[in-house]
């Protein structure tokens, strides 16, 4: 087998850059964002209803991934608590965080519908500003 000339490597990827280029530009925005979008993605300091707005802003804008992460966070800061060791393994019974799991089982169903309604629910949630229990 002959090896390919140079020349002809440089000629290929002249002629494939178009139609690579009107590929890429074709893709659907969740995966092909804008120049410049938000990141979807609070700081790390941020509340645990910031990160529930941002689940919702990352929805809105078909960012399915950051949406699931967002409500994770928002969960975990919720769940950041002191408890006996032998309590670290039950799943919490906390109607927040029964309602923010329901938001990403509805999201991981691609229900974006049913995820959004959740993620209000638990936006309007007296738990979310108060103390947990």
């Amino acid at each position: 087998m002959r090896p390919i000339p140079p020349s002809l490597i440089v000629a290929l990827s002249v002629l494939a850059a178009p139609a690579l280029t009107q590929t890429l530009g074709s893709l659907p925005p969740a995966t092909n964002p804008q120049p410049g979008a938000p990141p979807g993605r609070p700081p790390s300091d941020a509340t645990p209803g910031t990160y529930l707005e941002a689940a919702r802003l990352n929805i809105g804008q078909g960012r399915l991934n950051d949406a699931s992460v967002a409500l994770e966070e928002a969960e975990t800061r919720i769940l950041t608590r002191s408890v006996v060791r032998s309590a670290q393994v039950e799943a919490s019974n906390q109607p927040l965080i029964v309602t923010i799991n329901q938001a990403r089982g509805a999201l991981a169903a691609n229900d974006k519908a049913g995820a959004l309604a959740k993620i209000d629910e638990a936006l309007r949630s007296p738990a979310l500003n108060g103390p947990t229990q």
